[in-house]
């Protein structure tokens, strides 16, 4: 069931010569504008019930102003937007909270602008207070609050009642760690329930855990749509596309179902990438947990180069980091790469991995990020499966070392 529906979405702001032409467009007379910017322009997709979708880009790229066309806080020049059902949005920190209200007070207030009957928000006040867990403070008034416990009571309210339709945007961000999760399982149970889910988080992590589908914003158009790890990868390698213009991106969906994602000059490229047994030194592509291994690379130079540095990140199935580091990290930079040099890497390894498929994911650059020079990075470049055959059985990602000692009657 189709929830809700986006249709040719645009607005426009324009700047005009005077008040006199600027009252003139009110009523359709032609006026010449001065100056026009669309911070959303022809935004199309529709979002089923009990689907997720995240908004991502840069700042200014038009997410904000999306979400306010959909709730209907700022009129679109032209496009529709349908919805079915309720929808319960929450777009700014304290949007519709009185600073000089309480909490509770603010409960009736915003809870009224969002249609609320007075009994039916007396009847949700326990859960909301319980929920928001800010002790006394829910009987103080709002200025005296910090922006995490303002998230909080926003949050609270919000989804005080499971609505069809929830929009975030960014403000768990603002919440500590043991409200985030908090939050984020609520948002989960009412995705299972079948509440659609819209997005918007700089936390990418969180968008890979939590979406279905991912639309990637770049000045006010879609610029990419499709699943979280297509868009997400595709996202991260245009931020350094932007930095450096001989920069190129390449992405392909591999037949064990990664997506492999390249960009970079390639002025230093991936000559070759092996995962090894450390003893052995035959290639693996099934390790057994608590193997060692040895993961090869060789770089190769095409151009000199002041500087290089390597370095991997470990992603389970989900697109979760396991695990990630590089050479500017542990102090092993390399200087003054001439045309034609090879390198390799070597990394020494233990399995120490929970049953499933992982992927590394190497990247060559000039420094401890990609975004001032990026060689080489690849996306899931290697992939790899983990199986568990003599040890305990256990769960989860990580193969910890551990033992029981039990002390009773019977031991």
């Amino acid at each position: 069931m189709t929830v809700l529906t986006v249709r040719d979405l645009s607005k426009r702001y324009a700047t005009y010569a005077s008040n006199l032409e600027r009252f003139a467009g009110w009523f359709g007379a032609p006026v010449e504008l001065r100056e026009e910017f669309w911070p959303v322009r022809n935004i199309s997709f529709s979002l089923s019930a009990g689907q997720a979708v995240g908004l991502i880009g840069q700042n200014g790229a038009g997410k904000s102003t999306l979400l306010k066309l959909i709730t209907g806080t700022v009129r679109p020049t032209s496009g529709e937007v349908y919805i079915a059902g309720q929808i319960r949005a929450i777009l700014e920190l304290g949007l519709g909270f009185n600073p000089e209200f309480t909490g509770r007070q603010n409960i009736f207030h915003a809870g009224g602008l969002m249609g609320l009957s007075h009994a039916r928000l007396a009847e949700l006040m326990p859960q909301i207070e319980d929920f928001a867990e800010i002790g006394s403070y829910f009987d103080q008034p709002v200025r005296t609050y910090s922006s995490g416990m303002q998230a909080r009571l926003a949050f609270a309210l919000a989804t005080a009642e499971r609505p069809d339709v929830l929009i975030v945007d960014e403000v768990l961000a603002v919440g500590d760690s043991y409200f985030q999760h908090k939050s984020f399982d609520r948002i989960r149970s009412f995705k299972d329930e079948g509440t659609a889910i819209i997005l918007v988080t700089h936390g990418l992590g969180d968008v890979r855990a939590l979406c279905d589908r991912v639309l990637l914003l770049d000045k006010g158009q879609v610029l990419k749509d499709g699943d979280p790890d297509e868009v997400i990868d595709y996202y991260n390698a245009i931020i350094a596309a932007k930095e450096n213009a001989k920069l190129t991106v390449e992405q392909r969906r591999q037949k064990n179902g990664w997506l492999f994602t390249r960009s970079g000059t390639l002025q230093v490229r991936v000559a070759s990438l092996e995962l090894l047994d450390a003893d052995s030194h035959e290639p693996v592509h099934v390790a057994r947990v608590g193997q060692r291994l040895r993961l090869r690379l060789v770089a190769k130079a095409d151009v000199d180069i002041p500087r290089l540095v390597l370095g991997y990140m470990l992603r389970d199935r989900t697109g979760h980091v396991v695990w990630g580091t590089n050479t500017w990290h542990t102090r092993q930079t390399l200087e003054n790469i001439k045309a034609g040099d090879e390198i390799a890497f070597d990394l020494s390894l233990t399995c120490a991995l929970g049953p499933g498929s992982y992927s590394f994911t190497p990247a060559l650059t000039n420094a401890d990020s990609h975004l001032d020079a990026n060689y080489d990075w690849q996306d899931n470049a290697l992939v790899f499966d983990v199986v568990n055959t003599d040890r305990s059985f256990f769960l989860g990602t990580a193969a910890l070392d551990t033992e029981f000692t039990i002390n009773g009657p019977n031991q």
